[in-house]
């Protein structure tokens, strides 16, 4: 409860800092810099298995990169996504959200629903909720709440997800000036992704600031790096020293 108090301690006095992770070496490196969680977002789908969508990302899928990355960060509070249909009922989700826990979670992030928040929260289990574009179940991924109706729904569901007991919520592709609404209303934490400035705190996809993943780009990605281009030249490299019988060279080989 440590890094779930301190998190919520951080609204409207220090910007939040999260970012996905979905194994071992990037969750070190995450730990290590201080990031105030790491995400294991059900995005992995796309960004490491190349699924199509979210929705094709299982249990199995989860269970097994939320463990790599508990094994690589011992700081940080890991949240782990619950996949699509993993909430079928309460009680599938309770069970599910219980083995993320005892493979290193530390909170769960189910994609709207107050009502399963709510189930999770009874039963002791820390959540972020989400609102605004919801990938798992969404027709389009499109920017949410631009409409007066939709904008409503949106707000209303956020209240809905505080009073179900979650410490933070994601707010995904809406508009900023909504986003600022939110924030402003709620006492718990908000955390950006495509919601602008206002918010509490940010999250990126660790594959899109870094130039790791060019298949979808969106807007709101802000590239931090091109590691991408880096691993390829360096890759050439090797190759080359291979094919002209420069590696391995005395320095590399036993004797």
């Amino acid at each position: 409860m440590e890094h779930i108090e301190r998190i919520k301690s951080m609204k409207s006095r220090e910007k939040i800092v999260m970012l996905t992770a979905y194994d071992y070496c990037n969750a070190k490196i995450l730990d290590s810099s201080g990031i105030d969680i790491i995400l294991v977002g059900d995005s992995l789908g796309m960004v490491v298995l190349g699924y199509k969508s979210t929705r094709e990302v299982t249990m199995e899928d989860m269970l097994r990169h939320t463990k790599a990355v508990a094994n690589g960060s011992k700081n940080t509070l890991i949240v782990a996504d619950l996949p699509y249909n993993s909430d079928i009922t309460p009680d599938d989700v309770v069970r599910n959200a219980r083995l993320l826990l005892a493979n290193g979670a530390g909170a769960v992030k189910p994609e709207g629903k107050p009502e399963i928040a709510k189930a999770l929260t009874k039963s002791g289990i820390n959540v972020m909720g989400h609102a605004g574009l919801l990938p798992q179940t969404t027709r389009e991924y499109l920017v949410q709440g631009r409409d007066s109706a939709s904008a409503k729904e949106i707000f209303n569901m956020t209240i809905a997800l505080e009073n179900a007991g979650c410490f933070a919520i994601v707010l995904e592709c809406i508009p900023s000036e909504l986003a600022k609404k939110i924030t402003e209303k709620l006492k718990i934490p908000t955390i950006g992704i495509g919601a602008g400035k206002y918010c509490d705190g940010q999250v990126l996809v660790i594959n899109d600031m870094l130039g790791m993943y060019d298949e979808i780009k969106p807007k709101f990605v802000k590239r931090y790096g091109n590691i991408s281009r880096a691993i390829k030249e360096s890759i050439l490299r090797y190759k080359k020293d291979v094919k002209d019988g420069n590696f391995p060279d005395d320095t590399h080989s036993y004797y």
